[in-house]
């Protein structure tokens, strides 16, 4: 016979539906709805629903607050890297550092949710600015923040040469692309191996965007057809690790350079390929002191992670997917689909260039640059700003995702209000097909990612 379930204790999530929940706090909701067809409001709903229930004790063996942290770590650095963060990988690096626990790891899809969520590892949070990261992480990051602004103080580095540089890498599945179905998951922005192209995207703390840098592993398309906004390299064999900095550091950054004769301060992270010896000597010939971001960091204190990277992701997810449906029937080639690239990027640098202050406030959101008293702004104020800063953009670029907010209010307030005996029917109960209309057990199947 069961034991009486304690006095006021809930019915948790079943597997499947914390599976789905996982998924979405790895990738995002919009992700999780197509890969287990659920609306996206459900997931985020069922997400409500396990929140509410995190302060119940866990039974069994779990990994150590100590390990928990490197764990958390590792996904803030996978991220950074442009490496996947699925089921998968989180069970196979939590695995490995639960090997030293006595007795073993208990490792659960319900530890895997409560993990990432106490954390605050949801890759599209919109206040990660005012999120603790891991104890050792967020000690690397108050020490960057106190030595880029004692040098920007100290060195009297004028706005226009304080900047932020990263890369956003697109992966192509060329077989998919050719293919008659699913063609918008050809492109991600997420995979290992060679991307099919890097992005480098540039801004400065005055609030200028530097023309971005796209190396493409294909055809140099004619000159006519690359915006003006954008600097092409193309190449069949590819790129080196090391040959991205070093175009654009050629190419965008000693241009710029040569302009003001000032001492500059240059932020970017700690990838290998931005250190190299070749990188490190371009940008001491200008007169540049590189501010490397601490693994782990980038989402707090990497001005391009603040608000603009993201959501030029998203910018490009939205509009292939939509290109994607109209040539469901068509031919595509990579020829083609990198002029759509091309041609989406110019209009997002087009909007940052006439949003300067959006892309100054981004320095300020990562605490590259103090307050305008001189004195850091709250973790609660950082992440006022970087929401507002995210919802801005994305207006400007008629993303959904701008609403989303006032839809998930909206959304939680119905629930609130709703009959509880309705509630209760749709909760109750692990029969998937009777709590959802077209629910079925076969499309919570594993899955192979």
């Amino acid at each position: 016979p069961k034991e009486p379930e304690a006095p006021g204790r809930k019915e948790q999530l079943s597997v499947k539906k914390l599976r789905v929940v996982l998924f979405a706090l790895c990738s995002n909701t919009e992700q999780a709805a197509e890969h287990f067809r659920n609306p996206p409001r459900r997931i985020k709903r069922w997400l409500r629903r396990f929140q509410a229930f995190q302060e119940e004790n866990l039974e069994g063996k779990y990994l150590s607050l100590e390990a928990e942290e490197k764990l958390a770590e590792w996904v803030l650095t996978q991220r950074e890297q442009q490496l996947p963060v699925n089921e998968e990988t989180l069970f196979q690096k939590a695995t490995k550092l639960g090997r030293s626990l006595e007795g073993g790891f208990k490792i659960s899809y319900e530890w895997a949710v409560r993990f990432m969520l106490r954390h605050h590892l949801s890759p599209h949070t919109r206040r990660a600015v005012a999120q603790p990261l891991p104890k050792g992480v967020e000690d690397n990051a108050g020490l960057f923040i106190d030595f880029v602004q004692r040098q920007i103080h100290t060195q009297e580095l004028p706005l226009a040469m304080i900047a932020a540089v990263d890369e956003l890498s697109l992966f192509l599945d060329a077989e998919v692309l050719g293919s008659d179905d699913r063609k918008e998951n050809a492109l991600q922005t997420v995979g290992t191996g060679e991307p099919w192209c890097d992005v480098v995207l540039a801004i400065l703390a005055d609030g200028s965007v530097l023309p971005a840098l796209v190396l493409h592993r294909g055809r140099l398309p004619p000159p006519a057809s690359v915006p003006d906004s954008i600097l092409l390299e193309a190449r069949g064999g590819g790129y080196g690790d090391d040959e991205l900095m070093e175009l654009w550091a050629a190419r965008v950054w000693r241009k710029h350079t040569a302009c003001h004769a000032s001492k500059a301060m240059l932020v970017l992270d700690c990838h290998r390929t931005h250190l190299s010896e070749e990188v490190l000597a371009a940008l001491g010939a200008s007169g540049t002191l590189p501010a490397v971001v601490p693994a782990g960091c980038s989402s707090k204190i990497q001005p391009l992670d603040v608000c603009i990277k993201r959501t030029v992701k998203d910018f490009l997810h939205k509009k292939w997917k939509e290109q994607a449906k109209e040539m469901a029937d068509s031919a595509c080639d990579s020829d083609i689909l990198l002029q759509l690239v091309l041609c989406w990027l110019a209009e997002v640098l087009e909007v940052l260039a006439d949003s300067p202050e959006l892309v100054q406030q981004s320095f300020l959101v990562a605490s590259v640059l103090p307050g305008p008293d001189g004195t850091a702004n709250s973790p609660t104020r950082n992440g006022d700003m970087q929401e507002e800063l995210i919802s801005s953009l994305e207006e400007q670029l008629k993303l959904n995702g701008g609403n989303s907010e006032a839809s998930e209010r909206r959304d939680r307030s119905q629930e609130e209000s709703a009959d509880p005996e309705i509630l209760q029917q749709l909760f109750e109960g692990e029969s998937e097909t009777e709590s959802f209309h077209g629910f079925e057990d076969a499309d919570l199947e594993l899955m192979e990612f």
